[in-house]
């Protein structure tokens, strides 16, 4: 067991003092806690003059609640980034109070635009708590509506203090508590980053009424030495306790990268790979980020004698093949991620349904991605210098095309199988590949039938689906 304040981050006597004058009823007081004393004392003072609640099991860390009309720069640091500086974003992060302001109790980036020279040039806000308020282990939490708008991109997520311990990204980890995508805000993405080959484990959670940018909604993190917990509005979005990390192809010693100092940091990203850019309908009159606060709690103790779980293999049916309920014989819950998993994204609008022994997949919009509607089987185990096949029938209504892979969703999405396009039609035919996996061990394997993005929504079946394990 590890004593709390031997692992907490050294809070400043300066960053306390600031903490109380923000939030102090009158301009002038300019107590200074003595960080020598107590933490219980510590955090009641705090509390008691920034309102923040109380937490079983924790102890209130760092906050701030945003009160003010100015950013507390004791906490915080206006980050300064070029256009295209990452992900072929193309914001420019300025230090203006027109792109990072407080405002009604909240914490405000704004996205603006402007043209310059006849093109479109975009300025926005990010801050970051690096070398003020970092800290080892404890619970984020974060209270927050993002905007909506094609190419906004919002995110509330952690770096470490020192990039360099493990290596540079993604050996070094990352935490993302929160991203959504502005053309799509019913959708949130919690997200963590590891690893030499890069690695990501990601929840999803989507509302069924309302989105992220009608209210304000709470996101959460919950660090522990060897397991991270991720929510939105007290919903349990993702739970992960096996990462890791290597430097020249040695794995570190587990937790490693996720058990030294992190920071928060939260921006407004507009464009870049993933969201896509902006187009005309985004209304950059309402392009607004904002927080209504942050909290770090911290348990008096963790345990820090911690072990990275087994890795376990789903075992093969009777008959080797490692695809369960292939023949589609058991009608069963297509919404959940056990066994069979139909999915729709980006504009994709469809339905599947198991009947005859056959699974049916109709689209009345095939959306803009590859994935805008998709048939996937997860947890599929993937081992280094085994040869895998795949084989299934499929037949479609109408002439049309379906893109067949397998894929690694915890490790950077690879393709083991490479993302295969076949042509089908209304005869049956039945399809069969084979590969050799040359990557780590994987027991998180995917096989995915991605219907979406080719202007194609004929009618799909699929049936006779076998994964099996062919090594010699």
């Amino acid at each position: 067991m590890i004593d709390r304040k031997k692992l907490k981050m050294a809070i400043s006597t300066a960053l306390c003092a600031a903490l109380l004058a923000s939030c102090a009823a009158a301009p002038e007081q300019s107590e200074v806690i003595d960080t020598s004393s107590t933490e219980t004392e510590t955090t009641e003072a705090t509390m008691e003059t920034t309102q923040t609640p109380q937490l079983d099991g924790y102890n209130l860390l760092w906050s701030d609640e945003f009160d003010g009309d100015t950013l507390n720069e004791s906490i915080w640091n206006r980050e300064l980034r070029d256009p295209g500086w990452t992900n072929n974003e193309l914001q420019e992060y300025t230090d203006s109070e027109d792109n990072i302001y407080v405002q009604d109790g909240c914490l405000v980036l704004r996205a603006l635009r402007e043209d310059r020279d006849g093109t479109p040039y975009y300025t926005s806000g990010k801050v970051n708590s690096q070398n003020n308020a970092q800290f080892q282990y404890g619970r984020v939490e974060v209270r927050a509506r993002v905007p909506e708008g094609q190419g906004l991109w919002p995110a509330i997520w952690m770096m470490p203090q020192d990039e360099s311990l493990y290596g540079q990204w993604p050996k070094c980890g990352e935490i993302d508590i929160m991203e959504v995508l502005g053309n799509d805000t019913t959708t949130s993405y919690s997200t963590i980053h590891y690893g030499e080959p890069h690695a990501e484990q990601q929840g999803i959670i989507n509302l069924d009424s309302g989105s992220f940018s009608e209210d304000f909604h709470i996101y959460i993190v919950e660090w522990e030495p060897g397991e991270m917990r991720f929510y939105t509005d007290d919903v349990l979005v993702l739970t992960v306790n096996d990462w890791y990390t290597s430097d020249g192809g040695q794995d570190q010693p587990y937790p490693a990268p996720f058990n030294q100092p992190f920071f928060v940091q939260m921006n407004l990203a507009v464009g870049g790979n993933w969201p896509g850019n902006p187009d005309e309908t985004t209304d950059f009159d309402n392009a607004l980020f904002e927080i209504d606060y942050v909290r770090v709690y911290q348990r008096d103790e963790y345990d820090m004698n911690v072990e990275r779980p087994p890795m376990e293999f789903r075992e093969p049916l009777e008959d080797g093949n490692f695809i369960y309920n292939g023949d589609f014989s058991e009608e069963e819950n297509l919404s959940d991620e056990t066994d069979w998993f139909f999915l729709l994204f980006a504009d994709g609008e469809g339905a599947a349904t198991i009947e005859n022994n056959e699974i049916v997949i109709t689209s009345e919009n095939d959306g803009t991605e590859d994935y805008s509607v998709q048939l996937v089987q997860p947890d599929l185990p993937v081992m280094n210098g085994h040869t895998y096949r795949v084989t299934f029938d499929i037949m479609a209504e109408e002439d049309r095309d379906c893109i067949v892979c397998v894929s690694a969703p915890r490790a950077g999405w690879i393709r083991y199988l490479p993302d295969t396009t076949i042509d089908i039609g209304p005869e049956w035919q039945t399809f069969e590949f084979e590969f050799t996996s040359n990557e780590r061990d994987d027991n998180y394997g995917r096989l995915e039938f991605n219907m979406g993005n080719h202007g194609y929504t004929s009618t799909i079946h699929i049936t006779n689906v076998r994964y099996e394990d062919i090594t010699e």
